[in-house]
């Protein structure tokens, strides 16, 4: 795959490892439609860019984390729509009740 001269080594070798761990099952699983749900359990490097992924899809993405630390950066940074402490187990009712979510990836 060319890498454009415009792009950083930096900045593309993220979509060659993580991007394409999170791309290939989201193809697989047509989550590339606007307007679908998307859960992504914790934040870490494959987490990453499930949520951007899923933002440039237009779907609604709920990250899952047991870090609290970690809400700010999904919402604010990573531009998640919701951010959920899976140990607060009156949260994880309400998201596992109410929610569609048509997969999860795991992120750590």
């Amino acid at each position: 795959m060319k890498i454009p001269d415009t792009l950083a080594s930096d900045v593309a070798a993220p979509l060659l490892c993580a991007g394409i761990t999170v791309y290939s099952p989201m193809m697989r699983h047509h989550m590339n439609q606007a307007g679908k749900s998307l859960g992504v359990i914790g934040l870490g490097g494959l987490g990453h860019m499930a949520v951007k992924f899923g933002q440039a899809f237009g779907l609604h993405v709920t990250v899952l984390s047991t870090s609290p630390a970690k809400e700010e950066e999904a919402l604010r940074v990573l531009g998640a729509d919701a951010f959920i402490v899976s140990k607060d187990e009156a949260a994880m009712k309400v998201f596992l009740n109410f929610l569609p979510v048509s997969i999860l990836l795991c992120g750590k």
